[in-house]
């Protein structure tokens, strides 16, 4: 009976800090609202953009970071603000733009050999 208790308790704990882990949504704003709602999957996480705002509701540990910023910016377009718990610092949030300056203006570099 103990050792049912114990892998209840244990199920419920790793249950709760899933959920808590996950938590907070992550917004993107967009330096141009996007001309009709969009959905696509970046950083694990479905993300549904509508004027200028994506958002990951149900975000997964790997969401929050510059490699997801960049999918998002190559999709839809440059992003001003990318945000979770914290906010993306302007370093990080002008790589995560760089591709998508570059397509928009038409200009591309390309890779050594």
């Amino acid at each position: 009976m103990k050792l049912h208790l114990l892998a209840a308790c244990a199920a419920l704990v790793t249950l709760s800090a899933g959920s808590a882990f996950a938590g907070d949504a992550i917004t993107a704003k967009l330096t141009t609202p996007v001309a009709a709602k969009v959905k696509f999957i970046a950083g694990g996480a479905m993300f549904n953009c509508e004027a200028d705002t994506c958002v990951a509701a149900a975000p997964t540990s790997s969401t929050y970071a510059t490699a997801t910023c960049k999918i998002i910016a190559d999709k839809v377009g440059p992003v001003v603000s990318f945000e979770g718990r914290k906010t993306l610092d302007e370093a990080k949030l002008s790589d995560c733009n760089a591709k998508a300056v570059a397509k928009a203006s038409g200009t591309t570099t390309l890779a050594k050999q």
